[in-house]
């Protein structure tokens, strides 16, 4: 599990979001943010275009708030990876793009 690298616990957000990485398309490494509005188990994974788990980035019950966690793709090959949140019974995913 890794240790986000912003946490803003201060505000309250109105929804759960996933944003966009920055940069996509990256290399090596990326930020992936997202708001959670309540106290939840939450997981951000990352997936190949397979389906098979790359890595995850939290696996644990978080205050609401926003969190950055970033990703790092250097022991991989280029391509598109997916990553996936989950927190309580909401999920989304979205697509990434690695090029070395």
């Amino acid at each position: 599990m890794d240790i986000p690298l912003n946490v803003e616990n201060n505000l309250f957000p109105e929804h759960f979001t996933l944003f966009q990485n920055y940069p996509n398309p990256f290399n090596p490494s990326t930020i992936i943010s997202f708001t959670i509005k309540e106290k939840a188990k939450t997981t951000l994974r990352v997936y190949d275009i397979f389906g098979k788990l790359v890595r995850e980035l939290t696996n644990d019950v978080l205050e609401p708030g926003k969190y950055d966690f970033e990703f790092n793709g250097s022991n991989l090959s280029s391509g598109i990876y997916y990553y996936r949140l989950r927190s309580g019974r909401l999920k989304e995913t979205k697509k990434m793009v690695l090029i070395k």
